[in-house]
């Protein structure tokens, strides 16, 4: 009796905490929120990466095209991330940028980007960022400043070595990483943006976005 009683207990608990999970939107990927949104290019890229929207059984996505180009798409936003530390990415790389060196400055692009940002002064030079990346060459987990700035931190989420065309979703808690990289209690972010770039080493990438989203757990 008292082993079906405790069954009973933690099959509640977990519905209980799945019911009380939440889960805050970063992106709706419609052609609304898509012309709202703040298109970055990089200083000295040649062109615009092209960002076009598209569905499948799993919902709206955006697709990005680089071609020797670099921008990003980005929203400001708050984040608790005491509530919602949690970053969760579905995302795919069609064409990927095997043989750069991703962490030197003629090498620094990827197929697939999504940067958190925490603004921690008055320019935006003074900001501090995660950069999870897919990248083409590297393991996950692999991680390293940026080499153009110590203040933005590289770190592989998604690797084409294990997949390539093929459609992968991630977590990973965004306020642990802050503070294990830039020594940042934090309590909330300020932007998010996603941006595919191959201005550095002058190739082509293809890459998809969808279901971005911070979560309770």
């Amino acid at each position: 009796m008292f082993r079906i009683l405790n069954f009973i207990l933690i099959i509640f608990l977990f519905f209980f905490s799945l019911a009380y999970a939440e889960n805050i939107n970063v992106f709706d990927f419609t052609e609304e929120e898509l012309s709202t949104l703040k298109v970055r290019k990089v200083r000295g890229a040649d062109a615009k990466t092209k960002y076009t929207l598209g569905n499948n059984e799993n919902g709206k996505y955006i697709k990005a095209e680089a071609n020797n180009s670099a921008s990003g798409l980005g929203k400001e936003l708050k984040i608790n991330l005491k509530k919602t530390p949690f970053l969760n990415i579905t995302w795919k790389v069609e064409k990927d940028l095997t043989g750069i060196v991703e962490n030197s400055k003629k090498g620094h692009d990827y197929a697939a980007r999504v940067f958190v940002v925490k603004k921690t002064g008055a320019t935006p030079l003074s900001n501090r960022a995660m950069n999870y990346v897919f990248s083409s060459n590297n393991d996950i987990n692999t991680h390293h400043p940026s080499p153009f700035t110590k203040k933005s931190i590289d770190y592989v989420l998604s690797t084409t070595k294990e997949d390539l065309n093929e459609w992968v979703t991630v977590k990973v808690n965004v306020r642990d990483h802050f503070k294990k990289f830039h020594d940042l209690d934090l309590d909330d972010i300020n932007g998010i943006a996603i941006m595919s770039d191959t201005d550095n080493s002058k190739l082509n990438a293809i890459a998809y976005y969808q279901n971005i989203y911070f979560s309770s757990n």
